[in-house]
Parts: C-alpha cells; sequence; structure tokens
C-alpha cells in the first residue's frame, strides 16, 4: 500500500468514527422533547438580535448573520460534539472579519470560511483537537477581554451616527467618529443606542430569564417608527430560504486568503471547544463532549453557511449558557433554536426591515461589557503577576494588533513562565557528608531551564572522596538534563572524586544510556537502586569496608549502624543518631525490641526524606 493510500484509508476512518451514531437519533424524541423544544425557542429570541447585530458589524449585513445562525446553527448541532452546543454569528468571529471584507471583499471571505471548515474537518479527523483546550487559561481570558474591546469599538461611529473606514483599526476609527461627532452631533442614535444598552444590561442583571436585547430592539424600532425620527437602519432582507451558490469562489484568490482561512480555524475552535467545555460544567452529571467531533461539525457548519450567504460562524457561548440553563438535555434544543430563527425570520421580515443600526450597536455595547467578566480577571491578577501580565498583553494585542499574533505570544509568554517557575522547584542539595562521602539530593525535572543553574552548584567539588547523587525524586529527564548530569559527572571523576548514583528510575535509563552516563558507571558497579547500598559501596571502593556493616535490605544505616526496618522498604542515610553497636538494631527500653526513630531532628528529616 503507498503512502497516500494508507493516509486516504486513515482519514477515511478518522471520518466515519465522527459522524453522529444512530442513538442519537432516538434520544431526541425520548429524551424531555417538550423540555428541550422550549430551550430552543428560548434560544431562538435571544440570538435574533444578536444574529442581526453581528451581521451588520461584519460587514456582510443583517441577513449573513440571521442565515448563519440558522443554517451554521442546524449543520454544527446535529454533526457537533456536543449535546448543549448553540452555533452562529460570535462576536469573536465578527472582530476579525471587517477588516477581511474590506481586504478581500464578500466572496473573499465566504471562500476563507469554506477553506477554514476545510481545516477544521483535517484537523478532526486527525484526533488532534483535544491539543486545541491546552492554551492557558490567562491567554484565553486575554483574547476575551480584547475581543469585547474591538466588538466595543466596532460601534462608536454607529453609536454616534458617523461613518467609519472599514481597513481602519477599530480603536482609530471611534477615535475619527468621535471626532466628527464633534463637528455634525446626531444625538438621536447615542439616545437609542444608550438606552439599548442600558435596558439590556439592567434587565438581564435583575431579571435574566427574560429577553431584554429583543424587547428593547422592538421598543426602539416602534418609537423610531411613530415619532419619525430619522436614523439609519437595516433595510429590506432578501427572500427567505436563500438559495444556495457556489458563484462566489474565486479560484485563483484561494492562495492569497491562507492567512484568513487561518484565523478563522482558530477562532472557531478556540471558541468551540471552550464553550463546550462550560456547558460541561455548567450541566454536570456526567456530561461530555467530543472535541473532535465538534470541530467537525464546526467545520461542516463553514463549509455549507457560505454557499446560502452566511458568514464564518463558531459555537456561542453566551447562547450556549442561555440553552443549559432553560433546561437542554439534547440537540433538539439546538435544532429547535435553527428553526425558530427561520420562522422568525420569515414571519418578522417587515419588521426586522425597520430596526435602527443604533439599536443593534446597543445591543452589542451590553453584549461586550458582559464578556467582561471583571471578577475573573481580577482573581488572575491575585493568582500570579506572571497570568496577569500574560492576560493583559493578550488583550492589549488582540484589541490593536492582531488575534493571532496575540493568541502566539501569549501561549508563548505563558510557557516561558511556567517554565521558570518549573525551572525554580529543581533542586540539587547536599543532605549528607559522611566521612569522605557527599551526598546530594536531586530533586524535580532535569531539562534545559535548569541546566546553567545547577551546573554551577558544582563550579567545587566537594571536600570528599565520593560523592553519591540520590535520583529517586527526580520526576524528568530530556536531553539537556542527561548532558548536564554527565558534565558534573565527568567534571567530579576529573577532580578525582568517585561518583555513584542511586535510585534512577526505569523511565530515565534511555536518556542516561544515550549520553554515556548509565553504561559507564553501571561496569563500575556505581549504579544502585537505593541510597544505602551506594553509600556501601562508596565505602568499599574508598576502603572503609571494615568500618561499615553488611547491608541487608529493610535495614537503614546511620553512621555505619543498624536502625531497623523503615516505613517504605530501606531507609536513606542519616546523621546525628544515637551509635547502639555493629549488628544491633535501635530500640528503646520497654519497645520489646522495636525499633525507633532517632531521636536527632535531622536524623528524622534524613528518614522522612
Amino acid at each position: 500500500m503507498s503512502v497516500m493510500s494508507y493516509v486516504a484509508a486513515a482519514a477515511t476512518r478518522g471520518f466515519r468514527g465522527l459522524l453522529p451514531p444512530r442513538s442519537e437519533f432516538t434520544e431526541l424524541v425520548r429524551d424531555h422533547p417538550k423540555r428541550n423544544l422550549t430551550a430552543g425557542v428560548t434560544v431562538a429570541i435571544i440570538a435574533l438580535p444578536l444574529a442581526l447585530g453581528y451581521g451588520v458589524a461584519s460587514g456582510l449585513g443583517a441577513a449573513a448573520g440571521l442565515t448563519t445562525a440558522i443554517v451554521a446553527g442546524a449543520v454544527a448541532a446535529f454533526f457537533g460534539g456536543s449535546n448543549l452546543q448553540v452555533s452562529g454569528p460570535t462576536g469573536a468571529m465578527t472582530a476579525v472579519l471587517a477588516p477581511m471584507v474590506a481586504a478581500y471583499g464578500i466572496g473573499g471571505v465566504f471562500t476563507a470560511a469554506m477553506l477554514a471548515g476545510l481545516m477544521l474537518v483535517l484537523v478532526a479527523t486527525t484526533g488532534i483537537a483535544r491539543y486545541v483546550r491546552l492554551i492557558p487559561a490567562p491567554v484565553v481570558e486575554g483574547f476575551t477581554a480584547g475581543i469585547a474591546g474591538i466588538i466595543f469599538f466596532q460601534q462608536i461611529p454607529i453609536l454616534l451616527g458617523q461613518s467609519a473606514d472599514p481597513t481602519q483599526k477599530v480603536t482609530v476609527g471611534a477615535w475619527h467618529s468621535a471626532l466628527s461627532f464633534v463637528d455634525t452631533p446626531r444625538w438621536t442614535p447615542v439616545l437609542i443606542a444608550v438606552s439599548v444598552a442600558a435596558v439590556t444590561l439592567i434587565g438581564a442583571h435583575r431579571w435574566p430569564k427574560i429577553p431584554f436585547s429583543l424587547l428593547s430592539i422592538i421598543a426602539a424600532t416602534v418609537i423610531v417608527g411613530v415619532f419619525g425620527l430619522n436614523t439609519a437602519e437595516i433595510g429590506a432582507l432578501p427572500a427567505m430560504p436563500p438559495t444556495p451558490s457556489a458563484s462566489f469562489l474565486e479560484w485563483s484568490a484561494i492562495p492569497t486568503l491562507g492567512g484568513a482561512a487561518v484565523t478563522i480555524a482558530v477562532i472557531c475552535a478556540l471558541e468551540s471547544l471552550l464553550s463546550a467545555t462550560v456547558a460541561d460544567r455548567m450541566r454536570g452529571k456526567g456530561s461530555r463532549h467530543d472535541p473532535n467531533r465538534e470541530l467537525f461539525g464546526q467545520g461542516l457548519a463553514n463549509l455549507v453557511a457560505p454557499l446560502f450567504g452566511g458568514m464564518p460562524a463558531s459555537a456561542a457561548i453566551s447562547r450556549t449558557a442561555v440553552n443549559v440553563r432553560a433546561g437542554a438535555t439534547s440537540r433538539l434544543s439546538a435544532l429547535t433554536h435553527a428553526v425558530g430563527l427561520g420562522v422568525l425570520a420569515i414571519a418578522a421580515a417587515p419588521l426586522v426591515a425597520h430596526i435602527p443600526l443604533a439599536a443593534l450597536a446597543g445591543v452589542l455595547i451590553a453584549t461586550a461589557i458582559r464578556m467582561l467578566e471583571l471578577g475573573v480577571l481580577r482573581t488572575f491578577g491575585k493568582v500570579s503577576r506572571a497570568d496577569g501580565v500574560v492576560m493583559l498583553l493578550t488583550a492589549v494585542l488582540t484589541l490593536v494588533h492582531d488575534l493571532l499574533a496575540a493568541i502566539a505570544i501569549g501561549v508563548a509568554v505563558a510557557g516561558i513562565s511556567a517554565i521558570r517557575q518549573i525551572a525554580a522547584a529543581t533542586r540539587a542539595e547536599r543532605v549528607g557528608h559522611e566521612g569522605d562521602i557527599a551526598t546530594f539530593r536531586l530533586d524535580g525535572p532535569l531539562f534545559f531551564a535548569v541546566t546553567h543553574r545547577l551546573l554551577h552548584t558544582f563550579d567545587e567539588p566537594p571536600p570528599s572522596g565520593a560523592v553519591v547523587f540520590r535520583c529517586a525524586k527526580v520526576s524528568t529527564i530530556d536531553s539537556s538534563g542527561a548532558l548536564l548530569l554527565r558534565d558534573v559527572i565527568e567534571a567530579l571523576e576529573s577532580a578525582g572524586k568517585h561518583v555513584h548514583l542511586a535510585g534512577v528510575r526505569e523511565d530515565h535509563h534511555r536518556a542516561l544510556t544515550a549520553v554515556g552516563v548509565l553504561p559507564r558507571l553501571a561496569e563500575t558497579g556505581r549504579v544502585h537502586p537505593h541510597t544505602p547500598a551506594a553509600m556501601a559501596a562508596a565505602r568499599r571502593q574508598l576502603g572503609l569496608a571494615a568500618l561499615a556493616p553488611a547491608f541487608r535490605p529493610g535495614t537503614a544505616v546511620v553512621r555505619g549502624r543498624e536502625t531497623g526496618v523503615t516505613r517504605d522498604g530501606p531507609a536513606t542515610m542519616c546523621t546525628g543518631a544515637v551509635p547502639t553497636g555493629r549488628g544491633r538494631r535501635l530500640s528503646a527500653p520497654g519497645t520489646g525490641g522495636r525499633p525507633r526513630m532517632a531521636a536527632d531532628p535531622l536524623a528524622r528529616k534524613a528518614f522522612a526524606s
């Protein structure tokens, strides 16, 4: 079988494993159908103003947002990996689409969305979706805060009744709109947007079950119509349902859309997997999503939605949360949400056409404010300064520069911070010096980040004839750590020291063998299963065998004498115990000869370690 055939066969097997099983179809009618239908209608009512607002904010139009909520919402609900997830247009996606529309046009954005969908399907078939969830929480929160800032500043020109250049950064566009407002103030859109935002925020806080965003939009539309206020409106929507078409595809432009497609795919993957995780936590009771199936469903949604004039989509955390709180237990609720939006789009099309853009801006401003969870942001700042820096850096870069760069830099800085913390936990400490034998305990991971610091620990060889390294508490060793240990051993041997290793874990043998440490020391009997054996061997090598007792498993050696059976088998070397004589057990009067721990604190500490 050729390589291509093998890859194709593997992809086919992976694809089949991502299709929904037959059991899920029966759950739609058996698992509390009335409750799921009610939850779906509730989500549809809340999703309508958001879908319209995100469509307008993206530059693709209100119809694109509504179509996305219907088509992508249905496809992702059917094929996705979560029973509770609700998908459609989102704020994070909207934040990056406006400049894409300006750069590539509507057809280019639709093409990029389909490319992103294909990428997500391929990622899902490889089974690596779970690694997307490894992005640190401060990066995710910073990314969310940055997106909230973008959404907020995107609405400023609409709120002020001014036009903005879509090719400019949103902060620059908001500033120019503010300057234009000073020259030509328009108070009607300001009053509408601020009123809608205030009603939405206050109402959602005090009465969260009432859809104040939709009610405030309806009220604003009625007031504008009754009083004949002059303000921009959505305009007539195209006929529903739309006819599928791929006429927008420009094959020659595909090579230039790679970056845009990757951006869409990354945002979709991050939002969808984060939303599914939130839904699982809210639902509890063993609820668990399949990350690969979730990306597969989102990929299909982004492949299909552009054919109907829809924008790139992903799972929506806020609508998913509403779905769970409304009592959803199966995919029927998300499917009902999509169907319900379709019915609303057809039945309410005349009213939708007259919705003021400022009212939608008010809803999105309220959404942006609610995205900023100040309690969570403060928590990260309190946990560690590094987490606060990562979160702030990611948020600022998302807002003023580029989302992908913000995530990449945030992950890199978080990774460096984590490496520093892990490296700080690594220790190489002298824990004993018996006669002419020095004992060092190595704790934590031996990896590239600690090599320079630990190497200086042994700049001056200890004044002893032999050195024992206790390696039982070394958690991991990479190639840099193995080379470090080799260099230290060679330096000590050059200074005339006999080096012994004790307690090397089996999973570390490969690294130490690869650099030549383990075979060379093992040939001369200097690799031992535990510290007492290493100490006995070091004494023999130094010609001190006459002073040392014969080692028996289950006993601990203290200044060349036995102290009895320890808690964990053979004990480690310690000093400061009271001699009891060669070959005798350390015991107290009235204990019946039972061994007891030495009274000296240093001895007890050595036993405990």
